[in-house]
């Protein structure tokens, strides 16, 4: 592939010495690792540091959705840490978004750091139509507001987005070349679904124009998480040499 590797393995784990032996388990066949909230909150930002310390990239993925004044506190101190990705929910509105990007980007300059891409969270790949629509009573199809809130968040000064496989596609007509796209809800064919219900293979998610996917239990849950990974980037190989 001549892109950088775009697997980010999800390191959903309760514990930075069980993240950093993923990480060293893993690093050859990861393009970036991702820090959600359960390794975070219990390891705090120390475990950004270790993996960035090991050569590696870190998304982390804390979701940032308060007032735009909190929002852009909060950019900064994570800026201070060093990811190569952070990122924010569209759905805390325009002002929120470019007190976030604004605020990433002055902290970058201010300490001489390589600014991160902040890009936004659209709708949860655990949310189909009917939690959208019964249960969350927002009527329309999550494509209209996904397509909506990917322009909102690129003419806020974001770098991208995250969202399901599915809407890549539209994501990428719409928002340009240029405009990165983080893919959770990439499930192998081999491997469970679990709690997500808009998903679709590495391979057709890179595919459809996706920069990143995002991979976590299908890998660090596997008898042989290596073997998993490398498995997941020959598929995504071989789709691209296809097209």
């Amino acid at each position: 592939m001549d892109q950088p590797n775009p697997l980010i393995v999800a390191l959903d784990v309760n514990h930075s010495a069980r993240a950093l032996e993923l990480v060293d388990l893993l690093k050859s066949q990861a393009g970036m690792f991702k820090v959600g909230m359960e390794l975070f909150y219990s390891s705090g930002g120390r475990v950004v540091q270790e993996i960035k310390d090991r050569g590696c990239g870190v998304f982390l993925d804390l979701k940032l959705h308060d007032i735009p004044n909190t929002v852009a506190g909060a950019a900064r101190a994570l800026t201070g840490l060093g990811p190569d990705i952070i990122n924010v929910h569209a759905a805390g509105g325009p002002e929120m978004m470019r007190a976030a990007a604004g605020a990433v980007r002055e902290e970058a300059e201010k300490k001489g750091l390589k600014k991160p891409l902040i890009i936004a969270v659209t709708v949860l790949t655990s949310i189909d139509k009917g939690i959208f629509n019964d249960q969350l009573g927002i009527v329309g199809e999550i494509d209209f507001f996904v397509g909506k809130w990917s322009r909102l968040a690129r003419d806020c000064g974001l770098d991208g987005v995250v969202s399901s496989p599915r809407e890549v596609s539209m994501i990428r007509e719409n928002c340009g070349p240029g405009f990165v796209i983080v893919t959770p809800g990439v499930r192998p064919d081999w491997s469970a679904a679990g709690d997500q219900k808009r998903f679709t293979t590495p391979a057709r998610a890179v595919a459809a124009g996706a920069d990143f996917i995002v991979v976590g239990r299908p890998v660090t849950a596997s008898p042989d998480p290596l073997a998993a990974a490398r498995r997941i980037n020959l598929e995504v190989s071989d789709s691209s040499g296809d097209h």
